[in-house]
C-alpha cells in the first residue's frame, strides 16, 4: 500500500466510526430527550455548560452555538467555577454538564453546590449509570462502542457525537422558538448571512449613473457603453423608465446569429428584466437571482429606475 493510501485509508476509517457512532446515537434518541429540551424551554435564566479537558472544548462549542440559536448559554470552566466563579450560576440557571466517564471530580464537586442551590442539571455521558448520571436532574446518552483514535484512548467519535447531541439540542430548542433567519442575523451582524438579511437593496445597489442607452442606440455604439460601464450589461431608458436590459450574453448570441452592427438596442433588448425595489433585503435579492439564474437585477422605485444590483454584492 503507498504512503497516499494508508493516509486516506485512516482517514476514512476516522470518518467511518464517528459517522457510525452518530448513527447510533440516533437510534439511541428517546423521551429523554425530550424531556431535556423541555427542562431547557422552561429555563427562566441561561444554559450554562461545563465540561474539563476535550469535554469542556466540546462545551465551548455547544454553548456558542446555543447563543447563536437564541437560548442565552455561557460556558463555565469547572476548575474557575471551583476557585471564585461559582457567582455566574444563579439558581434560575440549568446546567449542561459534559463527561464521558461521568465521574470527574470537578463536575461532581459542582454538581453538589448546584443541587443546593436548585439548579436543574443535564449531563451528556457515555455512562448512563455513572455518578453524575444518577445525581443530575436528567442524562443523555453520548456513548460510543469504540474511538476513531487507533488506541482507542484519545475522544474523538466521543466528542463527535458530543457536539452531535449538542447541535440536536439547540436546533430543536431553535424550532421550538420559532427562531428566524431575521433573528439569527441580529446575531451574526457581521456575517454573510447577517449582511444579507438586515441590509438592504438601497444599502449596496449600484446608482446612476449606469451604462444605459435608448431604444434606438445602434450596437456598434451599445458595445462600447457596455465595455467603459464594465458592468456586464446596459439598461435601455426613457424619460427614466426602464425599457429593457441588454446582457453581454445577449449581445454575443445576437451578433453569433448575424445580427448586423447598424441595428438598434431595441432588436435584442430583453423587455420584462427582473426588477427589486429598493427596501427589499440582500436575502430577497440573492434568492431572487439564484431563482432565476441570473447575476443582476434591476432596482426600480415604482417606475421609476434607481440601479442596478449584482449576485456579487450580495455575498
Amino acid at each position: 500500500m503507498s504512503h497516499a493510501s494508508e493516509i486516506l485509508a485512516t482517514a476514512k476509517r476516522v470518518l467511518r466510526i464517528e459517522s457510525e457512532a452518530i448513527a447510533a446515537a440516533i437510534d439511541r434518541l428517546d423521551q429523554r430527550f425530550a424531556e431535556a429540551v423541555e427542562l431547557m424551554l422552561a429555563c427562566t435564566g441561561r444554559v450554562i455548560v461545563s465540561g474539563l479537558g476535550k469535554s469542556g472544548l466540546v462545551g465551548r462549542k455547544i454553548a456558542a452555538t446555543l447563543a447563536s440559536l437564541g437560548t442565552p448559554s455561557a460556558f463555565v470552566h469547572p476548575s474557575d467555577a471551583l476557585h471564585g466563579d461559582l457567582g455566574m450560576i444563579r439558581p434560575q440557571d440549568l446546567v449542561l454538564l459534559l463527561s464521558y466517564s461521568g465521574e470527574t471530580d470537578e463536575l461532581l464537586l459542582l454538581l453538589r453546590f448546584l443541587q443546593s442551590q436548585g439548579n436543574c442539571s443535564i449531563v451528556i455521558t457515555g455512562a448512563l449509570d455513572s455518578t453524575l448520571a444518577r445525581r443530575c436532574t436528567l442524562a443523555l446518552d453520548g456513548s460510543v462502542q469504540q474511538e476513531a483514535c487507533l488506541h482507542n484512548l484519545a475522544p474523538t467519535a466521543s466528542a463527535a457525537v458530543a457536539v452531535a447531541l449538542g447541535d440536536a439540542l439547540a436546533v430543536t430548542l431553535a424550532a421550538q422558538n420559532h427562531f428566524q433567519p431575521t433573528d439569527f442575523a441580529r446575531f451574526h451582524p457581521g456575517g454573510a448571512l447577517g449582511r444579507r438579511v438586515l441590509l438592504t437593496v438601497a444599502d449596496v445597489m449600484r446608482p446612476q449613473p449606469l451604462p444605459c442607452c435608448s431604444e434606438a442606440t445602434p450596437l456598434a455604439e451599445l458595445i462600447s457603453t457596455m465595455t467603459c460601464g464594465r458592468l456586464g450589461a446596459a439598461f435601455v431608458i426613457r424619460d427614466e423608465h426602464l425599457l429593457g436590459i441588454i446582457t453581454d450574453g445577449d449581445l454575443r448570441r445576437a451578433l453569433e446569429g448575424g445580427i448586423r452592427l447598424e441595428q438598434t438596442a431595441s432588436c435584442i433588448m430583453r423587455t420584462h428584466p427582473v426588477k427589486i425595489q429598493p427596501n427589499a433585503s440582500l436575502q430577497e435579492a440573492t434568492k431572487l437571482m439564484q431563482q432565476a439564474k441570473i447575476s443582476i437585477l434591476c432596482v426600480l422605485d415604482g417606475e421609476r429606475f434607481l440601479g442596478s444590483i449584482q449576485l456579487r454584492d450580495c455575498l
